[in-house]
């Protein structure tokens, strides 16, 4: 459990339906739970991934967003990992979630805190947008 949502539990917060998807869906990334994820997606989804790397672009449809965590996985050898730091609404049907993104590859570390900006609906995740703070940072270790 993440400690931000630890602290809201014990401050009795009340946690967004989008919110709570959007935690179950970290949690299943990290357990690497593609039936959970795959369950929380539109069939429809869209992930938005910026800059010039072979995983930048738009991966489009469910099979294609979940090909696109595989295909990390397999270029990190299984290293990388998104810590969940928050997690908060940001508008109707909008939920910002900050993660720290760390991971291992050709020698190269990465760790950076990122956003991940999602969009729900009918209570699933139709559309992530990631936002990466240094984005020739990104490009390098992923190219």
């Amino acid at each position: 459990m993440s400690r931000e949502l630890s602290e809201s539990m014990k401050k009795g917060a009340r946690v967004s339906t989008n919110e709570d998807v959007v935690r179950r869906g970290y949690a299943a990334f990290g357990q690497g739970d593609m039936d959970t994820l795959r369950s929380l997606m539109t069939a429809d989804v869209i992930q938005s991934v910026p800059g010039n790397t072979p995983v930048s672009g738009e991966h489009k449809g469910v099979d294609a967003v979940l090909g696109y965590y595989a295909k990390l996985a397999e270029m990190t050898g299984g290293t990388l990992k998104a810590d969940l730091e928050s997690v908060k609404d940001d508008g109707r049907d909008k939920v910002l979630a900050v993660h720290r993104l760390t991971a291992q590859r050709d020698g190269k570390r990465y760790d950076e805190v990122e956003n991940l900006h999602f969009t729900l609906s009918g209570g699933k995740i139709s559309r992530l947008d990631e936002e990466h703070p240094d984005l020739a940072k990104f490009d390098a270790f992923f190219s």
